[in-house]
């Protein structure tokens, strides 16, 4: 039986990390789920790849000789995809970006009226993706550019625009003691349950938690989210507190929800992100509509 490539690129996962654990947040499964996948390839190819104990992971000698040539289909299997999507794409004249909270700023109607006048006879499609996928589909070539806010697992794979920063604000009950607040300093935060992203949205979870300025003070996890409608059903019923970006307090105004500026946090920032493979000429020009810049050439007529 052939191996699938999806069980190729597990194992290249695993053999690069030497991580069962960084290899799973890598490919936004479960680790029991790549312990299953690695196994069958095994089995299929009648041969152990991989050494595991408790402290360390290695490759066996036939894991080290199947490591060049599992990346080498892979690469070629990824290069057919993008041939195949680049063709629909031309054919199509459409552009799927990937959202997973509503942007809002003024950012989507600017960027659908000026990529009409660089192309008018392309179109935009937008996709929602839950927040258990930070790249907002672009690490499944769901979508061909994505609005993300950073940081996202594996940032080098991607070419990264930034196009909106700003600071934090906490949301909470308007009946909460801080709700009336004009600001709040994050220390007075460190007690309050939060809500979470899914585990699998790896660094930008542990940056709306802000793990980094805690000081090694636990964190209280109140609930896990994994869009904003869960996000505002959670913090309705009192399941927690949850960090957002300024700009997300104003587009996400809701009845007894209240916002309050956050001081002692680092701004948040929202970008506009693509495969760094993807040299496509229309992403260029989806780029010039949200940041005008003189390389970028004259809108078409």
């Amino acid at each position: 039986m052939d191996a699938h490539l999806r069980d190729l690129r597990y194992f290249v996962a695993i053999a690069e990390e030497l991580s069962f654990t960084r290899a799973a947040a890598r490919l936004f499964v479960s680790q029991p789920a790549l312990s299953k996948q690695l196994k069958q390839l095994e089995e299929q190819l009648r041969v152990r790849l991989v050494d595991r104990d408790r402290r360390a992971v290695a490759l066996t000698a036939a894991g080290r000789a199947l490591l060049p040539a599992a990346r080498e289909i892979l690469c070629a299997w990824d290069e057919a995809q993008r041939a195949v999507s680049d063709a629909a794409a031309t054919e199509a004249s459409v552009l799927t970006v990937g959202l997973s909270t509503s942007v809002g700023r003024g950012l989507l109607a600017d960027m659908r009226a000026r990529f009409a006048e660089r192309r008018p006879a392309w179109s935009i499609r937008f996709r929602q993706v839950d927040w258990d996928d930070p790249t907002a589909g672009l690490a499944d070539r769901a979508v061909d550019v994505a609005f993300v806010w950073l940081p996202i697992p594996r940032q080098d794979a991607f070419t990264v625009q930034v196009v909106a920063e700003e600071p934090r604000s906490v949301a909470l009950r308007d009946d909460h003691p801080l709700a009336g607040r004009e600001t709040v300093a994050f220390r007075e935060l460190l007690d309050e349950p939060f809500l979470a992203l899914p585990e699998a949205a790896g660094p930008l979870r542990d940056f709306w938690l802000a793990l980094d300025q805690r000081g090694g003070h636990p964190v209280n996890i109140g609930a896990t989210v994994a869009n904003a409608d869960e996000t505002f059903a959670a913090l309705e019923n009192g399941s927690g507190i949850v960090l957002m970006a300024s700009g997300n307090a104003a587009i996400y105004r809701r009845p007894g929800i209240a916002a309050v500026p956050v001081t002692g946090l680092p701004p948040s920032r929202l970008a506009l992100a693509w495969r760094a493979g993807d040299h496509r000429t229309a992403i260029r020009d989806l780029l010039c509509t949200l940041l005008p810049d003189p390389r970028c050439e004259p809108a078409t007529t």
